[in-house]
C-alpha cells in the first residue's frame, strides 16, 4: 500500500498546486489555456518522440497485448456509445467518452507502480506504444472529423460539429473532412511525433546527444504541466453554475460516474476474462494486464479535450475520480492475484 501512496502522491500534489495557483490566480486568467496548448503541442510531442524511439515496435505483439487491447477495445467502445445514447453527445465528445473510459495513465502513474508492484516496467512500454500508435490517432481522428476543425480551433466552444449540411454544401464539406484526416497526422503533433518516433526506431536512428538530451528535457515537462492544468481547471466556474440554473445541458456528475465505472471496474474485469479463462496467462503475466488495465483515466483525455474545445468537465472530473478509485481496486486486484 505505501508504494502505492508513494506512486499516487505526486498526481495529487501536483494537482493540488495547479488548483491552489488557479483559486489565487496567480497565472491569470489565461494559464490554463497557455499551459493546455504547450503540453500539446510542444512538451508531449518531445515525451512521445523520445519514448517510441527507444522502444520496439514488434515488442506489444504478444497474448498479454491481447488481453489488454481487447479490455481497451471494450470500454472504449461503450464510452463511445454511451455518450451518444444516454448524454446525446456528439461525435467529437463521444470519442472523449470512450478515451476517458479505456485509455489508462500509463506513463506518469503506470510506470511507477509497476516499477513498485511488479518489480518490472516492460509491460507498461508496450502498453505506452500500444495507446499512442493505436488508440490516440482513432481518437484524435474522430475529434478532428467531429469539430470540423484541428486542435485548438475549437476552443471555447464546448461542442463539436457533428453535421455538414446538404446538397452542394454536403458535399463540399465531406471533401473538407476527408482532405483533413488524410493530412492530419502532418498537422497533428502528438501523431506526427509518434510516427517520427517510429520511423526512428525502425530505423536505428540515434539523434547527437545534446538534442537527444533536449527533447528528454522538453518532454519531461509534459506530466508535471498537464498535472497543474488540470488542477487549474478544477477551480468553479460560473458556467457551470449557470447550465444548471437554466436547464442547459445535463449535469455531468451522471456522464463522469458511469465513464469511472467503466475504466476502474470494467476494464480490468474484461482483461482477466480474456486474459485468464480464454488465453490462460500464467499469474505473473495475469496479474500485469489486470493491473495496468485498473489503472485511472490519463490526464490526456483533459487535454484533448482542451485543445479541441469541448466540454471539459467529464475528461476532468473522470480524471481525478478515477484516480481516487483506481487506489482501491489497484490494491485490490494486487491483493486477490497474489501480488507482492
Amino acid at each position: 500500500m505505501s508504494a502505492l501512496l508513494a506512486a499516487f502522491a505526486p498526481i495529487w500534489m501536483l494537482t493540488a498546486i495547479g488548483y491552489g495557483v488557479g483559486r489565487g490566480r496567480l497565472l491569470g486568467a489565461g494559464a490554463e489555456a497557455a499551459l493546455g496548448r504547450f503540453v500539446f503541442h510542444v512538451a508531449m510531442p518531445a515525451a512521445l518522440f523520445t519514448m517510441v524511439s527507444k522502444a520496439r515496435p514488434g515488442s506489444f505483439a504478444n497474448p498479454s497485448m491481447v488481453a489488454f487491447a481487447a479490455g481497451t477495445a471494450l470500454v472504449c467502445g461503450l464510452g463511445f456509445l454511451l455518450s451518444g445514447r444516454l448524454f446525446g453527445r456528439g461525435r467529437a465528445d463521444r470519442a472523449i467518452g470512450g478515451m476517458v473510459s479505456g485509455y489508462v495513465n500509463s506513463a506518469n502513474l503506470g510506470i511507477p507502480v509497476a516499477v513498485q508492484v511488479l518489480g518490472d516496467a516492460s509491460f507498461v512500454a508496450q502498453i505506452i506504444l500500444f495507446q499512442v500508435l493505436l488508440v490516440s490517432p482513432v481518437v484524435l481522428t474522430l475529434l478532428d472529423s467531429g469539430t470540423g476543425a484541428g486542435a485548438g480551433a475549437g476552443a471555447g466552444s464546448g461542442q463539436g460539429a457533428t453535421g455538414v449540411g446538404t446538397g452542394a454544401g454536403a458535399a463540399s464539406g465531406r471533401g473538407v473532412v476527408v482532405r483533413r484526416m488524410l493530412t492530419m497526422p502532418v498537422r497533428n503533433p502528438i501523431i506526427l511525433a509518434s510516427l517520427l518516433g517510429l520511423a526512428a526506431a525502425l530505423l536505428g536512428v540515434r539523434l547527437p546527444h545534446p538534442l537527444a538530451h533536449s527533447l528528454e528535457l522538453l518532454g519531461s515537462a509534459a506530466v508535471p504541466t498537464a498535472l497543474v492544468a488540470l488542477g487549474l481547471s478544477l477551480r468553479a466556474r460560473p458556467a457551470d453554475a449557470e447550465a444548471a440554473a437554466t436547464g442547459g445541458p445535463r449535469p455531468a456528475r451522471a456522464e463522469t460516474v458511469v465513464a469511472v465505472v467503466l475504466k476502474t471496474v470494467l476494464q480490468p474485469l474484461a482483461a482477466f476474462v480474456v486474459g485468464g479463462p480464454l488465453l490462460g496467462l500464467p499469474g505473473p503475466q495475469l496479474l500485469a494486464v489486470v493491473l495496468c488495465s485498473a489503472l485511472p483515466t490519463a490526464q490526456n483525455a483533459f487535454v484533448y479535450a482542451q485543445q479541441y474545445g469541448l466540454d471539459t468537465r467529464v475528461a476532468r472530473d473522470a480524471v481525478v475520480a478515477s484516480t481516487v478509485v483506481s487506489m482501491v481496486t489497484l490494491s485490490l486486484a494486487t491483493w486477490v492475484l497474489g501480488g507482492v
